[in-house]
């Protein structure tokens, strides 16, 4: 039998049509599985197989590169871009590129496609693409890469509440109201869970909200006691929840937390408040102040170090740099992240935005692929290069505060034991942390094994990120206090 080569086209469509017919012949909707990749965003149905959920293969491989496969009664042989796979029908093993594959089941075939348990695509997948994959298989939803779309919400204002969603990529769910409730459902989107499946926010009218995801898609459920509504803003980065009854105000996701504009150097103050009414007494405006500057190392044409063929440092930063912030927010930390987009900045403009904002707290975050766990590291000062008059010594600009770096770094390190993960805290001359006026750290996360693909895995990096945002939250107060 020849080779069969299929055309890519659109498998969410075909999905969708699907879908329809199940509705209107009256059965229940099939499973499906939500992909998110660099390539595409996409959904196939699942096929249920003696108990377990099975997918296409090639389906699932179409989208994202140049696949075929051929089938001669008894063995089906993938052939994806210089990559080679050979399944057998009824066997759990597979190979691929000549080494063994364990698909945790038998492999089927079933009219013409070739089904692997879904659970077998977290180890076949990775040697498929080159690449690290996140599975949540409960759920029915695949993240190739790092795509996770990341969010915080927060009320800005009491009277009316104004609950404020901002999102680190554009979204666009579909959003239905019911007494009660309203409910984000988004169906193409990579969105994932906060820190806290369940978000509290002390408001009678917005009391709460809640993720959870699946059958492909993720939702996001606001619970109210009055009417309320959705409306975009920021070019779909933000939704602001807010009462029916009060006036639509999209400045008001200006005033929350929010991610920093992909430009060449981050802005740590929001925009001015509206205009005061006529009559009321007029007053400046006021910059946000930020507890915590969170610095995602490297970027732009600085990629850091090559973890593996298709994964740089400088995207695993960002992504851990989101994930803290997230978990800062969550324990009431106000936070700026300052490369939340592939920008260049220098060390001196790290430094130096770190000390416009007077923070309490710098946190540079690297990652690696060698040794285990987490190292913590404080500034290695040089000898010498004393304060001049009123003006401090950019190279020594750390040293009233290495104390309190010293004491943060101890208690992340005491936070991360309790949580299994190794750690190690050393000094070094890793700059811009001798630059900055105010508690200063670095954190480099490595595997916890030899698995580099952890390093993306979004439940790894909220464990570390979980421990550092716990750790200075207990130690909020001590931080505060300048020295």
């Amino acid at each position: 039998m020849p080779w069969i080569s299929r055309c890519h086209r659109s498998v969410l469509a075909a999905a969708l049509l699907l879908g329809c017919a199940f509705l209107l012949s009256g059965a229940a909707p099939e499973k499906h599985l939500s992909v998110y990749s660099v390539a595409a965003n996409y959904s196939l149905p699942l096929v249920a197989h003696e108990g377990h959920d099975y997918v296409g293969l090639l389906e699932l491989l179409e989208p994202l590169g140049k696949v075929s496969a051929k089938f001669d009664g008894q063995r089906w042989r993938l052939r994806y871009n210089n990559v080679q796979g050979d399944f057998q029908v009824g066997k759990a093993r597979a190979r691929l590129q000549g080494r063994d594959a364990d698909l945790g089941g038998k492999f089927v075939m079933q009219n013409d496609r070739g089904l692997v348990p879904l659970s077998s695509l977290t180890s076949l997948l990775p040697r498929i693409l080159g690449g690290p994959v996140t599975l949540h298989e409960a759920s029915g939803r695949l993240f190739i890469g790092s795509v996770a779309t990341h969010f915080t919400a927060s009320l800005a204002g009491e009277n009316p509440p104004r609950l404020v969603f901002n999102f680190t990529a554009p979204v666009n769910p579909t959003v239905a109201t019911e007494p009660g409730v309203l409910r984000m459902t988004f169906s193409h989107e990579p969105v994932v869970a906060p820190a806290l499946p369940t978000l509290t926010f002390g408001n009678k009218s917005i009391p709460s909200a809640s993720y959870s995801e699946g059958n492909g898609v993720a939702v996001v459920t606001v619970n109210s006691t009055v009417p309320v509504m959705a409306t975009f803003t920021n070019g779909g980065r933000s939704i602001v929840i807010a009462p029916t009854s009060a006036a639509p105000n999209p400045a008001a996701a200006q005033n929350a937390p929010q991610p920093v504009p992909a430009a060449s150097a981050p802005i740590a103050a929001p925009a001015a408040p509206p205009a005061p009414a006529a009559n009321a007494p007029s007053a400046p405006p006021v910059a946000r102040r930020y507890f915590a500057v969170v610095d995602a190392s490297h970027g732009g044409d600085d990629h850091g170090e090559t973890l593996s063929p298709t994964l740089v440092e400088k995207d695993v930063t960002v992504a851990l740099a989101r994930s803290l912030r997230q978990e800062l927010e969550s324990r009431g930390i106000t936070t700026l992240v300052l490369r939340d987009s592939d920008a260049n900045l220098s060390l001196d403009q790290r430094a130096a935005f770190a000390n416009a904002d007077h923070a309490a707290i710098y946190i540079a975050l690297h990652a690696a692929s060698n040794g285990r766990g987490v190292r913590l590291y404080t500034a290695l000062l040089p000898y010498g290069e004393d304060d001049s008059g009123p003006f401090r010594s950019w190279t020594t600009a750390q040293r009233a505060w290495l104390p309190l770096s010293q004491s943060a770094v101890s208690a992340i390190a005491a936070e991360l034991q309790k949580r299994q993960i190794p750690v190690r805290t050393l000094t070094a001359p890793l700059r811009p942390l001798n630059n900055v006026t105010g508690a200063a750290i670095a954190v480099e996360v490595a595997p916890q094994g030899s698995d580099l693909s952890q390093l993306t895995a979004p439940d790894y990096q909220q464990l570390v990120t979980s421990a550092v945002a716990t750790a200075i939250a207990a130690a909020k107060n001590q931080l505060g206090a300048a020295p």
